[in-house]
């Protein structure tokens, strides 16, 4: 069973926290205190960066069932994810957005790359489906560190997800000509503590929706999903007209509602609220070691206020130069404006098949 995680929700979503926490006047003690307990990581180092004053970011989603550091996630856990045996989804990175915010802009484009598009991978030699390159150089750097003598497997796994990441983003940067300023990176299980933590997240389906693949049984109109319910939803792609392109508007149309279950809440005026979401992002996110956050949320409004325009990228064969350079093209167009979504709405949550 393949798997496609919501990512663009985690990714946006610990930029929205930062964003509300400043808003409520949480102090900077509360903040550092969360920024120190963050894995971070050095795969952009001295990669391109923007240089007129805008950001994009990274947003990778894993489909590996194993945590951060490579063990395998409990049973109940796994049963609850509905997700099949720890051994299963590899080092994949299913899911991968762009997300695009501009110098002192109110808004922010989110640009969704089909995880089935080709690319050339690093070093020239090989090519395949632009969601292997991580799982790839993965593989190559944990075989070169076995072959040199290294046996620790935590330090196996993060120096060998190191060298994905960079393989990752190094292959973003080259298929879509846009630098990588920053990178957020998760995989299935902290979409379900995540969803845990906000205790459920409202959605919008314009017909009901039913799939024994990932779980999904949900009738039509607008609905609050939680736990493995949410991951269901998007993850779903049997049944679906479009399969992974509607996958994909799922995928956006929930970090709306993430978005908005933030604010109804008052999230971040509620220490429970609070804690578990400062859990999450300790034990499920790896962040680039380069990034201020609590700085970037300054900057960011757009991110915080929802104002965010989102495309999904044509399936496309970057190893043909014409077809790299036609899209590179539309896509600087997508960034320069942004365009808010325009979707059919319930009370402003969008609605999607």
């Amino acid at each position: 069973m393949r798997t496609t995680l919501l990512v663009g929700l985690r990714a946006i979503w610990i930029v929205a926290a930062a964003s509300l926490l400043i808003a409520a006047g949480t102090s900077w003690t509360v903040f550092r205190d969360l920024d120190d307990g963050l894995e971070r990581s050095a795969a952009l180092h001295g990669g391109p960066k923007s240089a007129d004053g805008s950001l994009n970011i990274l947003v990778m989603g894993l489909s590996t069932r194993l945590d951060r550091t490579g063990e395998p996630l409990p049973d109940d856990v796994l049963e609850q994810l509905r997700a099949g045996e720890s051994d299963r989804g590899g080092y994949n990175a299913n899911t991968l957005m762009l997300v695009h915010v501009a110098p002192g802009a109110a808004r922010a484009v989110s640009l969704s790359i089909p995880r089935d598009s080709t690319a050339g991978f690093p070093g020239g030699a090989e090519s395949g489906k632009i969601k292997e390159a991580y799982g790839r150089a993965k593989a190559a750097e944990e075989r070169r560190l076995i072959d040199s003598g290294v046996q620790n497997r935590r330090e196996l796994e993060f120096r060998s997800r190191e060298a994905g990441r960079r393989a990752q983003a190094e292959v973003v940067h080259a298929v879509t000509g846009q630098p990588i300023d920053h990178l957020v990176e998760i995989s299935l299980v902290g979409f379900f503590h995540i969803a845990q933590a906000l205790d459920g997240v409202d959605v919008c389906l314009n017909r009901p929706a039913r799939d024994p693949y990932s779980g999904a049984d949900f009738p039509a109109g607008r609905q609050t999903l939680r736990g493995a319910d949410a991951l269901s939803f998007v993850r779903q792609r049997h049944g679906l007209a479009n399969q992974d392109l509607d996958r994909t508007r799922r995928q956006q149309a929930f970090v709306t509602g993430v978005m908005a279950r933030l604010k109804a809440r008052g999230a971040f005026s509620d220490p429970s609220v609070l804690n578990g979401l400062f859990t999450v992002a300790k034990q499920d996110l790896v962040l680039d070691e380069g990034w201020d956050i609590l700085g970037f949320a300054n900057q960011a409004p757009a991110l915080s206020g929802g104002k965010i325009a989102f495309h999904t990228l044509p399936l496309t064969d970057y190893t043909d130069a014409k077809a790299r350079r036609t899209m590179q093209a539309q896509i600087s167009g997508l960034l320069h404006p942004a365009v808010e979504l325009k979707a059919n709405t319930v009370d402003g949550v969008p609605c999607v098949d």
